[in-house]
């Protein structure tokens, strides 16, 4: 748990104060008067006052900030200071100022993804191992040891690739071409597969299982790495450099094999056979069991060693500076079209709202992709810098869209919004973003 809290700290911390930075710095190039940098909610734990005075706070609730400025709205402002209140800004400063933060935060992932490009960028190539039937991707002729060419007519050229692809096809009705390298032939071939309202109303956990495939893994031994103390493996008299030969007379020649006869079998005897220093011994293993995803499956507490991957699937590419900014750009752009796309998907109902994350997810994904890895985390990172940006853009009241919106129409109308309307839209605006905001925290712990 205060692994979770120390990443997430980390990075909504970094992101939220660049987007409260983008604010800053242009109301102060525009010659607004700002009052308070805050980072975080709620009773402030460090206070420091600048030159030009205004304050810069650190609060205890790191899940937002915000950048008070000088406004005649809020409060009486003195006649020598009047030039640098917000309001007597023109409404073309005014949108500046208030596009400034999503900007900053799209800016940032721009930076995130060219270092990332920079470090280098690693992927597993999309090489399909098993096909599930009756699935989308059992309408194409692809085998095992096929690798993704291209999906929808985007080139592909890692898991990652496909899973960004499979998230825009969530809800689409119709036909998308799947191109792929058989293994052993030159030749591309391409099949057509078609979807009807595909996971509508589903929460997408697996999109690249739901599509019917899995990732390709060398076959791996059944011999036992690691017995988990007081489990059910321990109980039956399993040590670690056993190798399951038998379960049930049925031969084991992989540990998949065997993964998925216990998780068949909870609260089932099974009849084992081993091989332990060059004798047999055959003993009997009852799986506990446990929920997963809504099923009881078995589980026993045992673990092999982790294959090694072929290095030929592993692709790495290293980007010079200029590449690497381009990559950014393209990357940045990707996920915010992909953002778009879901939210839309959200209001029309082809997305369930149980995709709503909050800042438990948030945190629990933030530790899993710090270990994962540096460039995984950065990757977590420009992703959730993006989120953010998207989000404050939405034209709800409240948020960085909503004041946009008001000042697309003032300067439509060239006059401002009547503060009476404006009010009861801050109202319903709160309202709604409090709704959202529940329903995403009571997904995080269904979730748990």
């Amino acid at each position: 748990m205060i692994q979770n809290i120390l990443y997430i700290v980390i990075a909504l911390g970094l992101l939220i104060t660049f987007h409260e930075f983008g604010h800053f710095y242009i109301a102060r190039r525009c010659g607004v008067k700002v009052l308070r940098f805050s980072v975080g909610f709620g009773k402030p734990i460090y206070r420091y006052i600048g030159k030009t005075g205004t304050e810069f706070t650190l609060a205890m609730i790191p899940l937002g900030g915000y950048v008070r400025m000088l406004d005649e709205r809020e409060g009486n402002v003195p006649e020598a200071l009047r030039d640098q209140a917000f309001n007597s800004k023109s409404v073309w400063q005014r949108i500046a100022i208030v596009a400034a933060g999503p900007i900053a935060n799209f800016i940032l992932a721009i930076f995130i993804y060219a270092l990332v490009a920079l470090i280098g960028v690693q992927s597993i190539a999309p090489k399909v191992g098993n096909i599930r039937q009756n699935s989308p991707a059992a309408q194409t002729q692809m085998k095992t040891g096929d690798e993704l060419v291209s999906l929808a007519g985007e080139p592909v050229t890692s898991w990652e690739d496909v899973n960004l692809v499979l998230a825009g096809l969530i809800g689409k009705t119709g036909t998308i071409i799947v191109r792929y390298q058989p293994e052993g032939l030159g030749s591309l071939r391409e099949d057509t597969v078609s979807l009807k309202r595909w996971l509508v109303g589903n929460e997408p956990n697996n999109l690249i299982k739901a599509f019917g495939l899995s990732p390709w893994y060398p076959e791996v031994a059944p011999v036992i790495a690691q017995v988990v103390s007081g489990g059910a493996a321990a109980e039956a008299g399993v040590m670690v450099g056993d190798k399951i030969l038998e379960i049930n007379n049925h031969p084991m020649p992989n540990w998949q094999q065997v993964v998925d006869l216990i998780q068949a079998s909870p609260n089932k005897k099974l009849a084992v056979k081993v091989l332990r220093d060059r004798a047999f011994i055959n003993l009997s293993l009852m799986p506990k069991s446990t929920e997963h995803n809504g099923k009881v499956i078995g589980y026993v507490g045992l673990a092999v060693e982790p294959p090694k991957l072929d290095e030929g699937l592993i692709r790495e590419r290293h980007y010079g500076p200029l590449e690497s900014i381009s990559y950014g750009v393209e990357q940045t752009f990707k996920m915010v079209s992909l953002t778009v796309s879901s939210i839309g998907k959200m209001l029309q109902g082809l997305i369930s709202v149980e995709n709503l994350s909050g800042p438990i997810t948030i945190a629990k994904v933030a530790s899993a992709s710090a270990d994962s890895g540096l460039q995984s985390f950065l990757r977590f990172m420009a992703y959730l810098s993006v989120s953010l940006g998207v989000l404050n853009l939405l034209p709800i009241p409240m948020l960085d869209g909503g004041h946009l919106l008001f000042f697309g129409i003032e300067a439509i109308r060239r006059k401002p919004v009547s503060e009476k309307i404006q009010g009861m839209a801050y109202r319903i605006g709160a309202s709604l973003l409090f709704a959202l905001m529940a329903v995403a925290i009571f997904n995080d712990i269904a979730r748990l």
